[in-house]
């Protein structure tokens, strides 16, 4: 099962050299979509999670986790090839409710796989720090794809990108063929479960929760960082767009924060060793908070450091929180609690960026920022006072 891994480090670098995200909004912008869209378009994106994401876990738990990743992956070339004919927001629209389907179909499956691969040779515990490496991977091409992609919109169009894109795509879905399906999802064993119905797994994956409190308010502090990150990600480039940053920058920039993400993505399984995995998170709730307002507030040098620092510290937040909540879960339901706690995620980040989307579009970015920086603030001294 080591070869899943050399895999899926393969298949998550391809899945990420995708030079289109560099110009994405920028494409999006000259294509006729305003901020208010493309945040109606992040909330269409999150409710199709939302529908999809439960059953596509059920299914991974019920029947391999293999299948449900080669239809994402399928869906991912799809979304691409759809952009580049893209003009109206229907369009957009479609795209965003297909990438919805393809996260749902690939957040529970992959770390799922992953675990129970490491699970069969008794590796177990080395989960966090593989997460870590492959989230590395997915920076690493990210750095690649951010360098080279505003020089080739520069010099060949935006549209170039997306060409590029698409190819990168195909090859991580051929690679996603080649994955071998865990043990525990052999052919006797999927014999057994198929005689179970769906809302068993759904119930066996509520109890999870109900019965273990602390793993549900580290995934909802984590929740709540996400949610606000998510708009970071998707909006920073409106951000030096706003304080007057040519967009030959944009992929230095782009790079930097991928580099950003990596080191707290290497370094996760060492702090735990020192630290509590409530306390680290408790602390990156406290930085994303001061830097979304230092970032609103100092628009220029200091907001752009600011902006890498919460990427820096979120980089530790995936290894820690996954790996906790795996080595908590079972096997039988593993894909289905993941999805269970995307789903909840998807609901906040939705909630969250109808505000922000309602402060970007009457106001400024930068008040879109504070916005943010106020529902992390929220967070920060409920789950402070909880830990009092």
């Amino acid at each position: 099962m080591d070869n899943n891994v050399n895999k899926l480090y393969l298949i998550i670098f391809f899945h990420n050299l995708i030079p289109a995200y560099v110009i994405e909004r920028l494409f999006w912008e000259q294509r006729g979509m305003t901020v208010l869209m493309v945040v109606l378009c992040e909330i269409i994106y999150a409710v199709s999670v939302v529908i999809f994401e439960i059953p596509t876990g059920v299914f991974a738990d019920k029947f391999g986790r293999k299948t449900l990743l080669i239809f994402g992956a399928v869906l991912s070339v799809f979304e691409f090839v759809i952009l580049l004919f893209a003009y109206h927001f229907w369009t957009f629209a479609l795209v965003v409710f297909l990438a919805g389907i393809s996260r749902a179909c690939t957040s529970g499956a992959m770390n799922a796989l992953l675990y129970d691969s490491l699970l069969t040779v008794k590796k177990q515990s080395s989960f966090e720090k593989i997460v870590g490496r492959m989230n590395s991977i997915d920076f690493f091409a990210s750095i690649l794809a951010a360098l080279s992609g505003s020089i080739l919109a520069k010099y060949f169009g935006f549209e170039f990108n997306y060409m590029v894109s698409v190819a990168s795509m195909f090859l991580a879905l051929i690679l996603t063929f080649l994955l071998k399906e865990s043990v525990r999802n052999s052919i006797q064993v999927t014999k057994e479960k198929n005689k179970q119905m769906f809302i068993v797994y759904v119930r066996k994956s509520v109890s999870f929760y109900k019965t273990n409190p602390r793993v549900v308010t580290i995934l909802t502090q984590a929740m709540g960082i996400a949610a606000c990150i998510t708009y970071l990600d998707e909006f920073w480039q409106l951000y030096l767009d706003e304080i007057g940053y040519s967009v030959l920058f944009f992929g230095l920039f782009s790079a930097c924060i991928s580099l950003a993400r990596i080191p707290g993505n290497l370094l996760a399984a060492s702090l735990l060793t020192y630290f509590k995995a409530q306390s680290i998170i408790l602390f990156i709730l406290g930085v994303t908070t001061v830097g979304f307002f230092m970032t609103a507030i100092f628009p220029g040098p200091i907001g752009i450091i600011m902006i890498l620092l919460i990427f820096l510290a979120s980089g530790v937040i995936d290894p820690v929180v996954t790996g906790y909540l795996h080595h908590h879960g079972s096997s039988e339901i593993r894909a289905t609690i993941e999805s269970i706690q995307s789903l909840i995620e998807s609901i906040i980040t939705f909630t969250v960026g109808i505000g922000f989307g309602i402060m970007s579009s009457s106001f400024s970015i930068l008040s879109g920022f504070v916005f943010l920086g106020a529902i992390a603030c929220l967070f920060f001294f409920y789950f402070l006072k909880k830990a009092l």
